[in-house]
């Protein structure tokens, strides 16, 4: 009998080129899109290279939809989803945490939610076989629509989520990491963190509350991938959603509170936070771009050159290589709908902490001033684009880069197009986009550990 793991096992031994019947020159899978009487949009890619089924379900619920005073909402709300469900309306028995869990190993499929920055998803994956199939989008409906949010398995979940925070908060990569987020973000809400006294104010009622504002029908993105065809996938993303309150096309789904742009930063800071480590914590940023932006692709290349390419990137080079001033670093960006921070990233000994600093600043600048050489470029190509069919060769991957085109609202060629633009892009193109984004005389600098604080930043100013 096959069962998820086993044919998980199988993709593997084929390899990626076997199980989508892709090339890195052959055009990726025609995505299909319309949308349901009840409003939720579907995006479909219907392969039958394995009998799986793969869904993800996204709202617009991450943590930037949480009130301040109750940072944290997001995320507990959604680990709650899976605590339990209420007695059904087809009357069904109410199942508590310990029954889902054996509910989904007889069934040989599993269902996850999560909270990220800017939506909550639902990912089912099953096998296609339409009897089992069918159980598993009817136990995800209950899950999705009837939640119980068991109080005395809050106050216990809320309890050890206290403890997690305590402790994370002894060490110092959490300190510089909240420092961080606070000073390139202030008061927007990509830069809240929950917090023992967020935590106080999470309650039951107001998962109940936000889970009717939020998870209605008519704010889902389905992303399918597998073995279906439009029909059965129509009658999968329906069937999901059947138990939320019911809502057609264009009616009782107004508009959400529009969120404010991430403002960009007038002046550079500079935080040196005490900290007894062994190693200092450095970051280094701003605000970066939304993910819709036209320079991603110049940007993503470009962020290879500069720290985004391991042991081949300049950061590494200057500051790791040349100067011995650590062990690893990176830079990256973090598009989401709003701008995500751009970060430089590393551990240092303390007493190294001011040369590294000055050292990645530089780097920084120059590279923005300057640009990639072309032979930077040429690399950063082989290797960018010479790995894009392994974000595709698996129905776990694709259902990811899917759910992204249906998230960011992305054409739905973009994986047909993407070689092609990423190799359009020039050195020029890459240098003009990061200046267009990022202004190294105005970054945030957060150092946790080392000297104190008074010390650091007179050293940070000396010429």
């Amino acid at each position: 009998m096959f069962t998820l793991k086993k044919i998980a096992q199988y993709a593997v031994l084929t390899g990626a080129t076997a199980l989508f019947g892709m090339t890195s020159a052959q055009a990726a899978l025609p995505i299909q899109h319309w949308t349901l009487a009840n409003g939720a949009r579907i995006y479909l890619v219907a392969t039958n290279a394995l009998p799986i089924v793969d869904v993800q379900v996204d709202f617009d619920a991450g943590s930037r939809r949480d009130p301040a005073a109750q940072a944290g909402l997001a995320s507990t709300t959604s680990a709650m989803v899976e605590k339990g469900v209420r007695a059904g309306r087809n009357g069904e028995p109410a199942l508590d945490q310990n029954a889902l869990g054996e509910a989904w190993a007889d069934l040989g499929a599993s269902f996850d939610v999560s909270a990220g920055t800017d939506r909550t998803s639902y990912s089912l994956r099953s096998l296609s076989d339409p009897a089992l199939l069918n159980k598993a989008v009817t136990l995800a409906s209950r899950e999705i629509g009837e939640p119980a949010f068991p109080d005395d398995v809050w106050q216990r979940e809320r309890e050890r989520i206290n403890a997690a925070i305590k402790e994370a908060n002894t060490k110092p990569a959490t300190v510089a990491g909240r420092a961080f987020a606070q000073a390139v973000y202030g008061v927007h809400p990509y830069g809240q963190e929950v917090t023992e006294e967020t935590l106080a104010r999470i309650d039951t009622a107001g998962m109940r509350q936000r889970y009717e504002q939020l998870i209605v029908p008519c704010r889902a993105k389905l992303s399918i991938v597998g073995a279906v065809t439009r029909a059965e996938a129509e009658t999968l993303a329906t069937a999901l959603l059947s138990r939320l309150p019911a809502t057609q096309a264009g009616q009782g789904c107004a508009p959400l509170p529009a969120i404010a742009p991430v403002a960009a930063l007038t002046a550079a800071n500079d935080e040196r936070i005490p900290f007894d480590s062994a190693q200092a914590h450095v970051f280094i940023g701003q605000p970066g771009y939304p993910r819709k932006d036209p320079d991603h692709f110049a940007l993503t290349l470009g962020n290879y050159v500069l720290g985004g390419g391991g042991f081949v990137s300049r950061l590494t080079n200057e500051v790791r290589e040349k100067r011995g001033l650590t062990y690893s670093i990176y830079s990256g960006f973090a598009p989401g709908l709003e701008a995500g921070a751009f970060r430089i990233g590393f551990q240092t000994r303390p007493d190294q902490a001011e040369d590294a600093v000055k050292m990645s600043r530089e780097v920084l600048a120059r590279f923005v001033a300057e640009g990639p050489t072309a032979s930077e470029l040429k690399a950063a190509k082989d290797n960018v684009i010479g790995g894009f069919p392994l974000l595709l060769d698996s129905n776990r991957k694709l259902i990811g880069n899917v759910a992204n085109i249906a998230w960011h609202d992305l054409p739905l060629d973009y994986l047909d197009t993407w070689t092609a633009r990423m190799n359009a892009v020039t050195a020029a193109d890459i240098k003009a986009a990061f200046q267009r984004k990022l202004q190294p005389e105005r970054m945030v600098t957060v150092v946790v550990g080392g000297k104190d604080a008074k010390a650091a930043k007179a050293a940070a100013k000396a010429p």
